[in-house]
């Protein structure tokens, strides 16, 4: 027998640990290429935008060509909701995955973010992400943690010039309109970011929070259109005590002075003050509303012709400010397209709540009604997400975080209450919720009284407590509008009995241990 020399004992020894060391080498390639292919993640969030003014939701009249561009190459959420309909609270929902209750900021009149809680940032940090928030973040006052980098608006933030807080706890002023700075300031950040690490970016802008300020590009922008009173615009709000001692509507609350700048060439207050505009942004701004004003004197509308006028100026301000928010967004996705980045990349657009235009004669948010609680959603996930595609299952603005974490290959922390939705990206098997649960806290601003309840495809029960002590159910098959409240009819009493159960339930799957206390004590027949 004749022995080759790669035969000899010595030979095969080395042989076993060469192929050891390949085997190894192999692992870590592919390891890397693994982690190499962790998605990169934008998250851009607005400030009350309606779904109902978005043309891929089905708006007549609102131009929104790139958010409906989401739509067409990604996915729509037609079930997205939030579990606090207030700027601060839903942001703090949005980052912990957790709800008010247990991530502790539970209104924007005396909460402050404790950052010394998990996020989903601090856990993408943990597996090797960059991470930025530029932009609109309405948390409080605490240092911001979990993100490498920062730049955010102190509390709303003005449209016109705004300062911003660095990293250094400094503020500095930019020149020019809100939403094309927080823009610009994010493409930057992109491009100097390392780009040996995958990134997750938060872009929060302000718009379209009151009060409403078009960029002057954008200024007369809808003015050529009637738009056409809801249904319900002129609702009386019979069966409903809570919605019957509100401060929110258009006809009452809104006001010509500050909201709908029909003033005198001073600053307005709040939000909507114009004194820090240069002379000729001011210039523009009042050969624009002057005009307006100059009409608005000439006709003197009175009773529901000014109720009526004020919704058409609402409009008009509410939208020409979203058109900024929309070619913005078509900015930050034209740039991950043209950079090369956008096939590794997931895009989330969502506003922090869902708002009024004009439906049961309102503006604003904080109400479980449909128009507040629900939100827009869309997501562009390519090679994952089909474009073009309708998600139709219930999903809560909680459930990002975990999905997110899940995409990174990160771990999710385990007092995250969100429900991960990349299974039903994927069509794997997934649980869809059956009723989802809510909870709105504060008992100041608009006169809302607070409330939490639960929802189903078919059913809304609600309670309110402290302002008004009280229930409400809906049949939302046959009262979409939520004008009918019947939880004290007897044919409802088997659905009263269902939905409470339901609703006990989410409560104590979330630890609420406030509305437990609340659910069935106080009421008074």
């Amino acid at each position: 027998m004749i022995l080759k020399p790669t035969d000899h004992p010595y030979f095969m020894k080395y042989r076993r640990t060469f192929r050891n060391y390949v085997l190894l080498v192999g692992i870590l390639t592919f390891g890397c290429a693994v982690k190499a292919q962790q998605p990169n993640i934008v998250i851009i969030i607005s400030d009350d935008h309606a779904y109902q003014t978005i043309g891929a939701y089905g708006s007549k009249w609102a131009q929104t060509k790139n958010i409906d561009r989401l739509a067409k190459e990604g996915a729509i959420f037609t079930k997205s909701y939030v579990t606090n309909s207030i700027c601060g609270p839903s942001r703090a929902a949005i980052l912990t995955g957790k709800y008010s209750n247990k991530n502790g900021f539970k209104d924007n009149e005396n909460s402050n973010f404790d950052f010394n809680q998990d996020n989903f940032a601090k856990a993408l940090q943990k597996v090797g992400y960059q991470t930025a928030w530029i932009g609109k973040m309405h948390l409080g006052n605490n240092t911001p943690q979990g993100f490498d980098y920062y730049s955010i608006l102190p509390d709303q933030g003005r449209y016109y010039n705004p300062d911003f807080i660095q990293m250094d706890n400094t503020r500095k002023k930019f020149q020019g309109y809100v939403t094309d700075i927080v823009t610009d300031e994010a493409e930057k950040w992109m491009k100097k970011r390392d780009e040996a690490k995958p990134f997750c970016l938060v872009i929060g802008h302000k718009a379209t929070h009151r009060t409403w300020m078009p960029a002057l590009e954008d200024l007369g922008r809808y003015d050529s259109i009637k738009f056409e009173l809801p249904s319900n615009f002129y609702d009386d709000y019979k069966t409903r005590k809570a919605a019957a001692v509100q401060d929110m509507s258009i006809a009452r609350t809104m006001t010509l002075r500050n909201d709908l700048k029909m003033y005198d060439g001073q600053p307005l207050n709040h939000s909507g003050d114009i004194s820090d505009m240069t002379e000729d942004q001011q210039k523009q701004w009042h050969a624009y509303y002057d005009k307006i004003k100059m009409q608005f004197e000439k006709e003197k509308p009175v009773g529901r012709a000014l109720t009526e006028w004020k919704y058409q100026r609402y409009m008009k301000d509410y939208l020409s400010t979203a058109a900024s928010l929309d070619r913005n967004i078509g900015k930050t996705l034209d740039y991950l397209d043209k950079s090369g980045l956008a096939q590794n990349t997931i895009v989330i657009y969502l506003s922090d709540q869902g708002f009024y235009m004009g439906e049961h004669g309102w503006f604003d948010k904080r109400w479980m009604y449909e128009q507040s609680f629900r939100t827009p959603m869309l997501m562009r996930y390519p090679g994952l997400v089909k474009p073009g595609s309708t998600i139709d299952q219930f999903l809560l603005n909680i459930d990002i975080a975990p999905t997110l974490l899940q995409a990174a290959g990160a771990a999710v922390p385990t007092e995250m209450q969100g429900l991960s939705f990349l299974p039903l990206l994927k069509k794997q098997r997934y649980t869809a919720r059956e009723a989802i649960y809510y909870h709105y806290y504060e008992n100041g601003e608009h006169a809302v009284s607070p409330h939490f309840g639960v929802k189903t495809n078919r059913y809304k029960l609600i309670r309110f407590y402290k302002r008004v002590e009280h229930w409400e159910l809906f049949d939302l098959q046959n009262d979409p509008d939520e004008l009918h409240n019947i939880y004290d009819s007897k044919a409802a009493a088997p659905i009263v009995k269902e939905m409470k159960a339901k609703l006990n339930a989410l409560i104590k799957k979330y630890q609420d241990t406030e509305a437990a206390k609340i659910f069935n004590t106080g009421i008074k027949k």
